[in-house]
């Protein structure tokens, strides 16, 4: 089984992507050459957060979660406590 990554990306509209992929890398550039719809006219992007999973499948269900609104909700808690200095992002 192939691991999975949950990665967030802060647009240029300071407003945050949510995405989950098997190579982060490749994910990027393709987000930074404007080849992904949904980030293609909010560039630059900046890669602020990561979490690894076991498998593609549980990094998908992360990321839906993460979409959703309690999802969504603890990842702007999490911003600010990195923002605020209160905690570091690991």
């Amino acid at each position: 089984m192939e691991e999975g990554i949950v990665y967030v990306l802060r647009c240029a509209d300071s407003k945050l992507y949510v995405g989950s992929t098997r190579d982060i890398r490749s994910r990027i550039q393709a987000h930074n050459e404007g080849k992904v719809k949904t980030t293609k006219n909010r560039r630059p992007i900046k890669l602020v957060y990561t979490e690894e999973m076991p498998s593609y499948s549980d990094a998908r269900k992360r990321e839906v979660y993460l979409k959703s609104g309690a999802g969504r909700e603890w990842l702007q808690k999490k911003m600010e406590e990195w923002l605020s200095g209160r905690k570091r992002r690991s």
